[in-house]
């Protein structure tokens, strides 16, 4: 049972429902201005915080609960008898839970007039936020209306110690919005982020876009422009994309990106072969996309590059005689990130939704063979396994549902983006006979997902494939199974999907 209250709050949602039955058995309420008004209309008795106080409501409202009677009822210890003492010579109730939520600053962030916008700045909430949220060994802190069915019936100290973290999560947020506008950095808050550019224009020439930076992360911000337009929002999505699949190969490897999608991925004993070939992978495709190379560009490079429309290129370094070369395509962005190799991911990843924001452990690829795969056919060699594993890789970066073909670890037709399996099928055994006609055998295909039917397979099969990397798992697997037994196409399940939305 509570018996009294401290309350002041912006956002009175659900407030009278929580506090009539509350009051209805004794508890005592002081409230402040403008809440105080409110729950009087609804009839109920609250005691003004100047009749706590003694001292009136000054500054336009400005100073209000910033006082001895109000703090010393949150600080008191209930365990220190001097702490107790003093509250009695002052005739003070201690308080044991305190509904408070702050002035809506973010709403009113747009706000051009920095007189008018420092209003919105609470200082006498954020202080009794913080005071009560410290005493929650005996203080109930709730910050938030949705915490209000929760307590009703009182809290343990476990509980109390979930909510006072609450309050410190939200009061650092807050006061991080408040920061970022105040440096003009943007009028939009990003966690754990700091302003690092703003950008011509967004996905669309009508949309504003800010570049942040994650705060102590390595990242692209770290890399050095040496020519080409500015970068676009566009850019540094495919940029990001081709860095993270490259991620996933040690030898010399280039990765194409086009519309936030691989079209070609390939790698060799070189820069040249692998930069060759990942362009050759799907040269109509990768028109006007960019390319990311995991070793430095040298002179013959450069010189198969600029026989390509591209946006841009990043590697982790560039010598002076391909810079020389380059030049010639003054609008190609030339990026040089020396520390690629030793950029890291986050263990987890976030997705925007309408309304909130979606976490999950980042999704995590194994590097090399699986002995634990189950092999449904021959047993491949180490040729295959290679391109198996490549192929694989390739898969789990493109946008579901995919499907990458390969051979000599060179993609010969990517399918990615299809609302069902058999056209991300169809669509990259079409991609492998336009620019790979040639190349019959010895071809394998990885599917990010199990297949549904065994239409796939068939087509598959039609097209040369004789091997399969995938998860499994479907319902009708032995279905699957026993045609791909039945075609001679041999399969790897490996019991693991690698969506990507």
């Amino acid at each position: 049972m509570y018996k009294n209250a401290l309350v002041t709050v912006s956002d009175k949602t659900g407030l009278v429902e929580f506090l009539k039955p509350l009051m209805e058995k004794g508890m005592r309420v002081v409230s402040t201005g403008g809440t105080s008004k409110f729950l009087k209309s609804h009839q109920l008795h609250v005691v003004d915080v100047t009749e706590q106080t003694g001292f009136p409501e000054v500054l336009s409202g400005r100073v209000k609960t910033l006082h001895p009677y109000i703090h010393m009822p949150l600080l008191a210890r209930e365990w220190e008898e001097e702490d107790q003492k003093i509250l009695r010579e002052h005739n003070l109730e201690p308080f044991d839970l305190v509904v408070c939520n702050l002035y809506p600053f973010e709403s009113h962030q747009e706000t051009s007039e920095d007189k008018e916008l420092v209003e919105w700045i609470d200082i006498g909430g954020p202080s009794l936020l913080r005071a009560s949220a410290k005493n929650f060994f005996t203080i109930t802190t709730l910050c938030s209306p949705e915490d209000y069915e929760t307590v009703k019936e009182g809290t343990t100290l476990e509980e109390r110690k979930k909510f006072s973290a609450k309050v410190f999560e939200h009061l650092s947020d807050y006061n991080a919005l408040i920061a970022k506008r105040l440096q003009n950095k943007s009028k939009n808050f990003v966690l754990e982020s700091d302003y690092f550019k703003t950008l011509r224009y967004g996905e669309n020439p009508h949309q504003k876009a800010t570049w942040y930076k994650k705060r102590n992360h390595r990242g692209l911000h770290q890399s050095k422009i040496l020519q080409g337009k500015e970068l676009s929002f566009n850019n540094l999505l495919d940029f990001s994309n081709g860095i993270s699949s490259l991620i996933e190969f040690q030898e010399p490897c280039c990765v194409a990106i086009k519309h936030n999608n691989p079209c070609g991925v390939a790698c060799g004993a070189d820069v040249l072969l692998s930069v060759s070939r990942a362009l050759e992978a799907d040269p109509m495709s990768v028109f006007g996309g960019v390319l990311a190379v995991n070793c430095p560009i040298d002179k013959k490079t450069a010189e198969k590059i600029i026989h390509f429309f591209l946006e841009g290129v990043i590697a982790p370094d560039f010598s002076q005689e391909a810079l020389e070369i380059l030049k010639s395509k003054k609008n190609l962005r030339l990026l040089k990130w020396s520390d690629m190799k030793n950029f890291k991911f986050e263990k987890q990843t976030f997705k925007e939704i309408i309304g909130g924001i979606l976490v999950q452990d980042r999704d995590h690829l194994t590097l090399e063979w699986n002995q634990d795969w189950k092999i449904i056919g021959e047993k491949p060699t180490p040729k295959i396994k290679e391109d198996l594993l490549f192929a694989w890789k390739v898969c789990a970066h493109l946008n579901s549902n995919a499907i990458a073909i390969v051979k000599d670890k060179q993609t010969l037709g990517l399918g990615m983006g299809q609302v069902n399996r058999v056209d991300a099928v169809r669509s990259s055994i079409e991609r492998a006979k336009k620019f790979h006609l040639n190349k019959k055998e010895h071809i394998v295909l990885a599917s990010d997902a199990f297949f549904p039917f065994p239409d796939s397979v068939e087509l598959a099969f039609h097209a040369g494939i004789k091997w399969i990397i995938q998860p499994g798992g479907s319902l009708k697997d032995e279905e699957i199974i026993k045609k791909s037994q039945d075609l001679s196409v041999n399969m790897v399940l490996t019991g693991q999907r690698h969506f990507k939305h």
